[in-house]
């Protein structure tokens, strides 16, 4: 497989963003990883959860984490989807508080230790300040941390990926 890379998949919500990361996985390894970061708080969280656990296969490996991914066991040599950005940077940012700077450092803190394990790894994301400034401050101060957080990790990559209506827009590499 060559060295590993950090791949970055950023999209809409339902633009087929994790579909394509979990197809770039399969085309590196035979046996993936999965970095699950949701917490399902319901049944309709935990409907999608079961959808994208039914359509990966029994050739992942899952592994849950909402906030501590920098010392999950992925070693050298493995492929892994971590999906998505989006929610764990929601988990960081309630966690903190809504303190962005704090949830920030935290987060880039944890992303140190997962991207220094030797592994390739397909970060899924939500571009989600496309749309307007919101009226919301709490909105408004999340949407800041997930910008910040989508430079960091696009800044770190090797290859960068736009997913537009299930269409790939290379942006990197």
């Amino acid at each position: 497989m060559g060295r590993p890379k950090i791949i970055y998949v950023t999209g809409g919500q339902r633009s087929g963003k994790s579909l394509y990361a979990e197809r770039k996985a399969l085309s590196l390894s035979d046996f993936p990883v999965y970095i699950a970061t949701s917490q399902v708080r319901d049944e309709e969280m935990r409907r999608r959860v079961e959808a994208h656990r039914l359509r990966r296969g029994p050739q992942w490996t899952t592994l849950e984490e909402p906030l501590h991914v920098g010392s999950l066991p992925l070693g050298e040599g493995q492929v892994a989807v971590f999906d998505c950005v989006t929610l764990w940077a929601s988990n960081w940012f309630f966690h903190c508080g809504e303190d962005v700077i704090q949830a920030l450092e935290a987060m880039k803190k944890q992303l140190d230790g997962l991207c220094g394990r030797g592994a390739t790894i397909i970060f899924v994301s939500n571009e989600i300040g496309l749309g307007g400034i919101s009226e919301n401050v709490m909105q408004r101060r999340f949407t800041d941390l997930q910008g910040m957080i989508n430079q960091h990790i696009a800044s770190l990559s090797d290859e960068a990926h736009l997913i537009v209506s299930g269409i790939d827009v290379r942006i990197k590499g």
